[in-house]
């Protein structure tokens, strides 16, 4: 035997995959009835600046484990779910055992149902894959070229890349093996002049860095900045204005995240019907949001921002269930045309509901037909308005008419026959993203759209620009 305690497998650590294996085995010599196992291999690298120069750098990975134990009993099923930090057999065997204790002191779950069987996927034993700082190289080469032009021009500027990949390995008693590789990465950078009165900002979503160019990024701070040469202050009021597709993106991601079925079949949303007993119960599923042929749906599978194409949840709400763990996710037309077809269920709300099973995935399409151009063909055919380039601070007033406020920031423009002539101060709005669905007047073409309120956690968004003839600008902020 060997004398070295690093050799023993329960105190070395375990390739994920070994990992989920390990707790499906010690889950299986309990009495639990079933059991899914979500390993999460974690790497991520980042790089900072400001005032001009590179400040920070590092690379961090992680794993955790997280354990669903289901406990059959004559009045229901319950479950227990423990998700924590792990490395060796013991750390695993000692989760397992708490998720088991979990499940037997709980009370049968509302949402139980069938653990979820299907394929062992080939690569499932294959090693995660990981990022590193060489990620940046280009991003990196280019930013001093950008340096050194900013601060030629008086300019200094701040900002940040970030890069990850998530490897899941999912596992269950049912036989189920699956495992995704999703890579996420932004640039989020910001221009100042050098009296800090005048700001710009500029964000882009990738996957691997490779379609990102820095260079193009600092131009268009600068073209901001020149915009914003000239000052003028406006009251508060309903404005035409122009939202980019980054707007758009911050404002439609909170619809989409409230569609919840459940939320709506209990009255609680905007998606919730208020007369009439339709067939789709208390939900709005089957009514018309807007006149205007617009689109949201989400896909695994889409084209530029592919996602995760199973769930894999550490916990049970209104729109998912631990119990479903392992379901493919498919492609849903959530908007469609104008018309509310769908609103994100488990297995469980779509028998609550009588809606069908369509759960949340990890992306965005807004799309509109016969949209064309981008938000510069829109500031080119204004004859008066706002340009709001950057949203944030974006806050929930009313569910029920999903009523948003938030602040804008760092670029709001003043469009003069077809040009931006100036900044503007910013404001505060009160805004639904649903009554804006029936409000728009013209759209530009979906592009990818990197939201700056949300687009560190949902990055694959697609979205048009959006010409809105009266934006509520609530009150004039003082955010600079």
């Amino acid at each position: 035997m060997s004398q070295n305690p690093s050799a023993d497998t329960n105190t070395t650590a375990l390739p994920p995959d070994e990992l989920v294996e390990r707790a499906l085995a010690r889950a299986a010599g309990t009495t639990s009835s079933g059991a899914v196992a979500i390993a999460e291999s974690a790497s991520s690298a980042n790089l900072r600046w400001a005032n001009n120069t590179l400040t920070t750098n590092g690379v961090m990975t992680s794993r955790t484990l997280t354990v669903v134990i289901t406990d059959d009993r004559a009045e229901g099923t319950a479950s227990g779910v423990v998700s924590r930090k792990v490395a060796s057999a013991s750390d695993v065997d000692d989760l397992v055992d708490d998720a088991v204790a979990a499940a037997r002191a709980g009370d049968p779950s509302e949402d139980a149902n069938e653990l979820v069987s299907g394929p062992a996927d080939a690569d499932f034993a294959q090693a995660p894959v990981a990022t590193g700082i060489e990620v940046f190289a280009g991003v990196a080469e280019a930013l001093g070229d950008g340096f050194a032009r900013a601060a030629a021009r008086g300019q200094r500027l701040y900002g940040f890349v970030e890069h990850g990949i998530d490897t899941v390995y999912l596992g269950s008693s049912t036989g189920l093996r699956r495992r995704h590789v999703q890579p996420s990465g932004y640039l989020s950078t910001t221009g100042k002049t050098g009296d800090g009165t005048n700001s710009a900002w500029f964000g882009q979503a990738t996957r691997d860095f490779s379609d990102v160019d820095a260079t193009a990024a600092v131009a268009e701070l600068d073209r901001r900045l020149g915009w914003g040469e000239r000052r003028t202050d406006l009251p508060a009021g309903r404005y035409e204005t122009i939202l980019p597709p980054t707007s758009v993106a911050d404002l439609m991601i909170y619809a989409y995240w409230t569609m919840s079925a459940r939320d709506a079949h209990e009255g609680q949303t905007v998606y919730a019907r208020t007369g009439g007993d339709g067939s789709s119960g208390r939900t709005r599923v089957g009514d018309t949001l807007s006149t205007q042929p617009v689109s949201l749906r989400s896909d695994p599978a889409a084209p530029g921002s592919p996602c995760i194409p199973f769930l894999a949840v550490g916990s049970s709400s209104s729109e998912t269930s631990v119990f479903d763990n392992g379901l493919e996710v498919p492609a849903t037309t959530w908007v469609d045309r104008g018309r509310l077809s769908a609103l994100i269920t488990s297995r469980f709300t779509a028998g609550l509901t009588g809606l069908a099973n369509t759960p949340l995935a990890d992306n965005l399409i807004v799309e509109v037909d016969g949209g064309s151009g981008a938000t510069d063909d829109l500031v080119a055919t204004t004859q008066r308005g706002l340009l709001f380039t950057s949203l944030w601070y974006i806050r929930e007033v009313d569910p029920q008419t999903l009523l948003l406020t938030g602040l804008t920031r760092d670029g709001v423009y003043l469009v003069e026959d077809g040009e931006v002539t100036g900044a503007v101060n910013n404001f505060r709005f009160n805004e639904s993203p649903v009554d804006l669905l029936g409000r728009f007047t013209q759209a530009g073409a979906t592009v990818p759209a990197f939201s700056r309120e949300w687009g560190e956690y949902f990055s694959r968004v697609q979205a048009p620009a959006l010409r809105i003839p009266d934006f509520n600008c609530s009150s004039v902020s003082k955010a600079s």
